[in-house]
């Protein structure tokens, strides 16, 4: 499906790439009925948790620099604004600059605004933006509110913008609308295009737009083996950064769930083309990366080169750990692409993947490329993996699936879920930052951290002989997907 940037709205995974929140089986079950999109988003009957696709569309937009973000509903729904100034904070601390805050703003509907509408105070919040922070464009995230009552918010910021003679930019990413949270990634992207992406003046040939979480500059030593450098997109970019992504050699990710969409529409829309590979993590598909980059840039003979340098480089070290960690079986935990890398990541350490929990699974890719299939990429370096789930982040599920499978670690990228396997006894490596575990220094780095989870096994041990799971017996007897919408649960 293109994208069509004459509709401010995107759509939704469900439609756009057949996403679902449900599956049990085996990974190549999954690739297989993945063909055509021949499986149907279903839901669970009981949620234990969840998650809001507005959040993650307020994740991108609020990192740019020299930018406002008005979140038009309910002041609770800005309960994430500190996250957001934190990780802002952060990620100006790892570009070399001063931090700073964040431009935030909640339009605070109240049950009045809700019966009558809340254009009016979108308004006059738009403009208390502009006059407190002076930005140089402004973002507005709907929400469930302000879409239940049918505010038009397209009208407001058309209008806005206008009157104040910067880009105003409209985010439809109201929660209800999609069961896939990661919608609102693309949401961000797609207003991002629609109105700060300008169109190339000259090419730059030694730049790679990079889309992931940070700007921790991981990228820049794997590039450099290149002659090349990236363009760290979309947090704490500056606005220029943002406006030049349409000049770029080539556009990646740090996984096709976060990267795709924004990739495929500076591809559609300006003919930067998608990196046609895995994202470098582990050795192997660090290898099949920088041989696509070498490709693009008219450097193949150097990437061989760098490829064969940088292997010798890590080789003793790499063995060392491999020997210690022969054997283990894993388990991995993150959402879709990401859980792949990991799993990547795992098989170049020797370590054994017996089981993989992903939190949505998108049935085709918005480039549709087949050196992009994630999960296919992941079978073929891993096996058809026989223990593969995807659920929503529900950690009743994840009890009974690590019960089964009783795995000797677990790799996590998401916060809370990881306490889960600590109290059931299993040592767990969670992942913060993911450029950390970017190429051949990636894979080390990995493996020393996950040598060290591993020698303080006591700890989770005692966490475990302490800490009472809220689940009986009949659950634990339970198949995991019990409250899958097509089961004979409730």
């Amino acid at each position: 499906m293109s994208v069509d940037l004459q509709n401010p709205e995107v759509v939704i995974r469900e439609r756009r790439l057949g996403s679902i929140v449900a599956f049990s089986g085996t990974g190549a079950e999954l690739v297989e009925k993945s063909r055509g999109q021949r499986l149907e988003c279903q839901a669970n009957r009981f949620n234990q948790c969840g998650d809001c696709s507005g959040q993650r569309a307020m994740l991108p937009i609020s990192q740019i620099q020299d930018t406002v973000m008005i979140n038009h509903g309910p002041v609770g729904c800005a309960g994430d604004f500190g996250l957001f100034n934190w990780q802002f904070r952060r990620g100006l601390t790892f570009r070399g600059e001063r931090p700073r805050d964040i431009g935030a703003i909640s339009t605070n509907l109240t049950e009045r605004d809700i019966v009558y509408g809340g254009a009016e105070k979108l308004a006059k919040t738009i403009r208390e933006a502009h006059g407190r922070y002076k930005p140089r464009a402004i973002f507005v995230a709907s929400s469930c509110a302000s879409g239940i009552i049918g505010d038009d918010i397209e009208e407001v910021v058309n209008g806005m913008e206008l009157e104040l003679g910067i880009p105003v930019v409209g985010v439809y990413c109201e929660g209800f609308k999609s069961k896939i949270w990661t919608t609102g990634f693309d949401a961000a992207y797609h207003g991002i295009v629609r109105k700060l992406v300008k169109g190339p003046v000259e090419i730059d040939k030694k730049t790679v737009n990079i889309m992931g979480f940070t700007s921790l500059k991981t990228f820049d030593p794997l590039l450099g083996l290149l002659g090349l450098k990236p363009r760290y997109l979309v947090h704490q970019a500056t606005l220029e950064e943002i406006g030049q992504m349409s000049q770029a050699l080539a556009s990646s990710h740090i996984c096709e769930t976060l990267g795709t969409y924004l990739a495929r529409a500076l591809e559609q829309e300006y003919g930067v083309p998608e990196l046609r590979a895995p994202p470098p993590f582990g050795q192997d598909w660090t290898d099949q990366w920088l041989r696509e980059l070498g490709r693009l840039a008219g450097l193949e003979e150097k990437a061989e080169e760098v490829i064969a340098s940088e292997r010798k480089r890590i080789e003793p070290e790499l063995n060392e750990i491999r020997e210690k960690l022969a054997g283990l079986r894993v388990w991995t935990l993150a959402g879709a692409a990401f859980g792949h890398n990991l799993a990547s990541i795992a098989s170049d350490l020797g370590l054994k993947v017996i089981g993989m929990l992903a939190f949505h699974h998108d049935q085709t890719f918005d480039n549709d490329y087949e050196e992009i299939n994630s999960l296919k990429n992941c079978l073929g370096k891993v096996g058809s993996v026989n223990r593969y789930a995807v659920c929503n982040k529900q950690p009743y599920q994840l009890v009974n699936l690590l019960n089964e499978a009783k795995p000797d670690l677990v790799l996590a990228r998401h916060g809370y879920l990881p306490t889960v396997p600590a109290k059931m006894g299993i040592p767990s490596y969670f992942v913060p930052e993911t450029n950390q575990h970017i190429g051949y220094d990636g894979l080390l780095f990995a493996g020393r951290k996950i040598l060290k989870v591993l020698r303080g096994g006591n700890f989770v041990k005692n966490i475990a002989s302490r800490a009472k799971l809220p689940y009986t017996d009949w659950w634990r007897n339970s198949d995991p997907f019990y409250f899958r919408e097509t089961s004979h649960g409730l």
